[in-house]
């Protein structure tokens, strides 16, 4: 079974995701999303938690740069990083969100020597304005190279693409909203016409909610 699947279907039997376009779920930002996904849950599932720091750590290896250090993002990707660095024995970092008022008045967290390759480490992509915030960080007070950003999920929103191109960074999310919902109406756990309705909000976050008469 392909990886992406697989992680579907573990997010799904956990209860990471949770689908319902009925009752739609309120971001962080204010937008009204008919899926919610939380990958902090995988943490406390072990064949789940070691499916998935296993296929980071090659999707990291089979890039075409060689990582010198691993970065998460803070928090969320924070215990994923630090994972996948222990298992590819390679350094690991982490990157605030935004500068400590005290002390060094970094981002960084951590021993980052300049001109590495730096990979980050994301737990899921939505707007994908945390991973560009982080390798803006790593390559402007880190002095680092900063290619690829790889995550567990990805919504697959265009802004995340426009900004990710802008950036000049690769997202490599392991598995994607169109995926899991594929997993999820295999499995009935979900309708034809509520996947179109959730395919429908990943093309236009914004006013999928007003359509909706949410």
């Amino acid at each position: 079974m392909h990886h992406g699947l697989r992680i579907a279907e573990h997010l799904l039997t956990i209860g990471a995701v949770k689908l319902s376009p009925s009752q739609p779920f309120t971001w962080t930002s204010g937008i009204k999303s008919p899926i919610y996904c939380d990958n902090r849950m995988i943490y406390s599932h072990p064949e789940a938690r070691d499916f998935v720091v296993a296929t980071l750590s090659n999707t990291v290896k089979n890039l075409h740069i060689p990582a010198d250090v691993i970065a998460g993002t803070a928090t969320a990707a924070i215990g994923w990083a630090a994972l996948v660095a222990d298992r590819l024995k390679l350094p690991f970092v982490y990157v605030r969100s935004q500068a400590k008022e005290h002390g060094a008045k970094k981002r960084i967290e951590g021993d980052l020597k300049k001109d590495l390759h730096v990979v980050v480490i994301e737990d899921l992509i939505s707007t994908a304005q945390s991973s560009v915030s982080t390798v803006d960080a790593l390559r402007d007070e880190g002095k680092c190279i900063v290619t690829d950003v790889v995550s567990i999920f990805s919504y697959e929103l265009p802004i995340a693409r426009e900004k990710s191109s802008e950036c000049k960074v690769r997202l490599h999310p392991l598995t994607t909203l169109s995926t899991l919902l594929d997993v999820a109406l295999l499995q009935d756990r979900i309708t034809k016409e509520q996947v179109e309705s959730i395919l429908e909000f990943a093309k236009d976050t914004e006013n999928w909610a007003k359509r909706m008469g949410k």
